[in-house]
């Protein structure tokens, strides 16, 4: 599969309202193409459901880059260096969740620190169950899993002087 970024580096991100209306005004009025994917599975005629889609011939100023997509799409953005990788994945009123993969752990941590999101994965995706989960801007407020998630619902106090 030639997705036309030969000697440039790629960003992965996702977005969209809604997952087959997002595709769709990607490629309708975006310019968006489709690499991989993008139509109704085999077998699912009723209800939202799509392949696995990659879109093509996205920028950050497309909705379908710009929105939450809860589902199996991504888009591939293409960028000069390190600083506007991360710049384009901090420009977003989003931040639920991203992965940096990279063969150098260290640096990809330090990418990691940098971009605005609840949970950022080095070299993996799924979030381990006793890791706080949850996002930042519009994306949600609080934390899910590990001591985080019952801090809401705690009253701390200090006792001092005692003695």
């Amino acid at each position: 599969m030639d997705l036309g970024l030969e000697g440039r580096r790629a960003l992965v991100g996702g977005g969209g309202s809604g997952i087959g209306g997002g595709i769709a005004t990607a490629l309708a009025d975006e310019g968006a193409r489709v690499a991989l994917g993008g139509g109704r599975p085999a077998g699912f005629d009723r209800g939202f459901y799509v392949e696995p889609t990659v879109l093509t011939g996205v920028d950050n100023h497309m909705r379908v880059a710009r929105e939450e997509i809860f589902g199996p799409v991504v888009c591939v953005i293409p960028y000069r260096d390190e600083a506007e990788a991360i710049a384009i994945a901090n420009d977003s009123d989003y931040g639920l969740g991203g992965g940096v993969f990279t063969r150098d752990a260290k640096r990809g941590t330090g990418i990691a620190r940098s971009i605005a999101t609840g949970a950022v994965g080095v070299n993996t995706y799924p979030l381990p169950v006793e890791v706080p989960f949850g996002g930042i801007k519009q994306s949600g407020i609080g934390r899910e899993f590990g001591p985080e998630s019952v801090q809401a619902y705690q009253e701390f106090k200090a006792i001092y002087g005692v003695g």
